[in-house]
């Protein structure tokens, strides 16, 4: 782990895409703004973990919930047609 030492105003640089700025500092609580690609999700600890879960509970679940087909489609009226007009099949040899 890299432990740094800054103060408000100043910021640290991860990967050359996401800036971390500290913004202010009240008391014990300290205003932290992320610049990050869109393409880079940010997330608060506590979020991120309840993300994680919420994944791995939805990838365990059973598809109970889901119809299964069991019949068989029906026919198109088209093909219906198709074949009650088509002729006799002849094997010539």
């Amino acid at each position: 782990m890299l432990i740094l030492s800054r103060k408000p105003g100043e910021s640290i640089i991860i990967d050359g895409r996401i800036t971390v700025k500290i913004l202010r500092v009240e008391g014990d609580v300290i205003k932290v703004g992320i610049e990050a690609p869109t393409n880079i999700p940010v997330h608060r600890q506590e979020v991120y973990e309840e993300i994680q879960k919420n994944n791995q509970e939805a990838m365990t679940q059973t598809a109970a919930g889901l119809p299964h087909l069991t019949a068989k489609s029906a026919p198109s009226k088209l093909r219906t047609a198709r074949t009650q007009n088509a002729p006799p099949y002849v094997h010539q040899p």
